[in-house]
């Protein structure tokens, strides 16, 4: 196995030097790349070069041809690559940093088409969805200096040994991939003007109900890909409600609240509006958009994860 380690924001010290040295007494060659907080394509460059190292043409059917399939198997359950059989070596990846780093990184392999290769995710600081989403451990409120250590040590060797399983990629129609979250809201964040459907179910209507914000997507472990549901507060914790009456409770309230009784399941997300505010792991879009699709992916992807 080849492990390209990419080290988002020069998280690791030499107290996380455990995992790294057991790693490589297993044979396994390691590429330490340090890189800025979210990496650059510049900076991913080496990695495509490792990708086309292991596998210089690929002999799988292409995304075109997948898509001119007559079945829709590629939408069910999430399997392995099909690139699997004709790898001479394995190439995992591993990201060291926050889920706006671990989205750039996923971009980067979708965008190139080498998700055959295996990715790895250690997470820092306290909140990260993808974390949550996957079972990965994170920094818990309060820790000591030394407890921190030892989580990321603990899931840097997860992150490097334990086996990969398939699970759906969730981009978008800019060609962004989901790490952990993504959020459409009014570019005003106030409340949202427009309609968003899960599939053939409305998720909501802006001219039928009063007091929703937009609505939060998050991608499954398994089929059919996306789980989404309403937003009840806005996503920014200084926006206020469009029209008057609950403005004292709604200031109150935290960001980002969702209705769990609106939750829908689905492989697509499609939303429009007339000034739409879209957001991928925390990172906003620069400008508003009259409309915008999250969907699953045609390739899978391999995540290393209990």
């Amino acid at each position: 196995m080849i492990c390209a380690l990419l080290d988002c924001g020069g998280h690791l010290t030499d107290a996380h030097t455990t995992a790294l040295t057991e790693t490589a007494r297993r044979g396994i060659r390691i590429e330490h790349f340090r890189v800025a907080e979210v990496p650059s394509r510049q900076e991913l460059k080496a990695i495509d070069a490792l990708a086309k190292e292991i596998l210089p043409e690929d002999p799988t059917p292409s995304l075109d041809e997948i898509a001119a399939q007559p079945d829709v198997s590629h939408l069910g359950a999430p399997g392995p690559a099909p690139q699997a059989p004709f790898l001479n070596e394995t190439l995992r990846i591993v990201v060291i940093g926050n889920d706006a780093a671990l989205g750039a990184v996923l971009t980067r392999m979708m965008r190139a088409d080498y998700l055959w290769a295996e990715a790895g995710y250690v997470p820092i600081g306290e909140h990260s969805t993808a974390a949550m989403n996957w079972g990965l451990k994170t920094h818990e409120t309060g820790q000591s200096l030394s407890d921190q250590v030892a989580v990321v040590e603990e899931a840097l060797s997860f992150a490097l040994t334990a086996p990969a399983k398939p699970v759906p990629l969730i981009r978008n129609d800019a060609s962004l991939a989901v790490a952990g979250s993504a959020t459409i809201a009014e570019w005003s964040n106030e409340e949202i003007t427009g309609e968003i459907i899960v599939d053939d179910a409305v998720l909501l209507r802006a001219d039928r109900e009063k007091g929703i914000f937009g609505a939060k997507l998050v991608p499954m472990v398994d089929a059919p890909g996306i789980v989404a549901a309403k937003a009840v507060t806005s996503f920014e914790a200084d926006a206020a409600p469009r029209r008057g009456l609950f403005a004292r409770l709604r200031k109150s309230a935290q960001p980002g609240q969702l209705d769990p009784a609106s939750v829908i399941q689905g492989r697509a997300v499609q939303a429009g509006g007339p000034s739409l505010s879209v957001s991928v792991d925390g990172a906003r879009a620069k400008r508003p958009v009259k409309r915008v699709t999250f969907y699953r992916h045609l390739r899978d992807l391999q995540i290393v994860r209990p």
